[in-house]
């Protein structure tokens, strides 16, 4: 897959979440996925990501806008580890994190999400994970 068309699928799963479209979002997800919510809270598998979204969306008020404003993808067969620099817009506030994600092309040939890891190697920090949850650029 070129990474042009990785990229496609990341900014349709950003559509989906800024839109709020959760149920139509789980399919850019493996079913044994795992997603950071926060430094030491993850949700595994789509029934659980689905509601972490959810109540995200509810935190913010509906008003959460992702994108992606530089993106690198390292593919090796089956497997690609996307490495983003994330933009978290609510409100006023705008949140910058250097995530990390992995693709897995799946058996019917589909790439989807199985970490996603929105806080990318600041885990390995506990203030700087703290710092890009509330930190405004």
């Amino acid at each position: 897959m070129p990474p042009a068309a990785l990229r496609s699928l990341i900014e349709h799963a950003d559509r989906l979440i800024n839109a709020g479209a959760f149920d139509a979002l789980m399919d850019c997800y493996t079913d044994d996925a795992v997603m950071i919510i926060r430094p030491g809270s993850s949700a595994t598998g789509k029934v659980q990501i689905r509601q972490a979204f959810k109540a995200i969306a509810e935190h913010f008020e509906q008003g959460l806008q992702v994108s992606q404003q530089a993106v690198q993808e390292i593919i090796a067969g089956d497997t690609a580890l996307v490495l983003a620099e994330t933009r978290i817009r609510s409100g006023e506030s705008t949140w910058l994190r250097h995530a990390t994600y992995v693709y897995r092309r799946e058996a019917d040939g589909q790439w989807r999400c199985a970490v996603d890891n929105s806080y990318g190697t600041s885990l390995l920090d506990p203030a700087q994970a703290a710092r890009s949850e509330g930190e405004t650029r």
